[in-house]
């Protein structure tokens, strides 16, 4: 399964992008993830779903951010190595 997701709330600024890299990276998935320049964080990430939600669930725990909105839609799944910071 690969999702896209825009997170909406305290995500720049506050580590997400380097939790996310970790967390997935520790997790086993796969994908990327980037800030917007309206102020949301973009990710593509793929894995199994109970691992996806493993991912946003670790990041969501950190002490500064805040998600406060995510919009996520499912998308054809890649060929790729590794989760990066873009």
């Amino acid at each position: 399964m690969r999702k896209r997701i825009l997170f909406y709330g305290r995500v720049q600024g506050v580590g997400f992008r380097y939790s996310s890299y970790t967390e997935a990276n520790l997790i086993g998935l796969t994908g990327w993830v980037r800030n917007l320049s309206d102020g949301t964080v973009e990710m593509e990430v793929q894995g199994t779903k109970e691992k996806i939600q493993q991912l946003i669930e670790n990041i969501s725990s950190q002490r500064f951010i805040s998600i406060e909105y995510k919009k996520e839609e499912q998308i054809e799944e890649i060929e790729e190595e590794g989760f990066e910071i873009r």
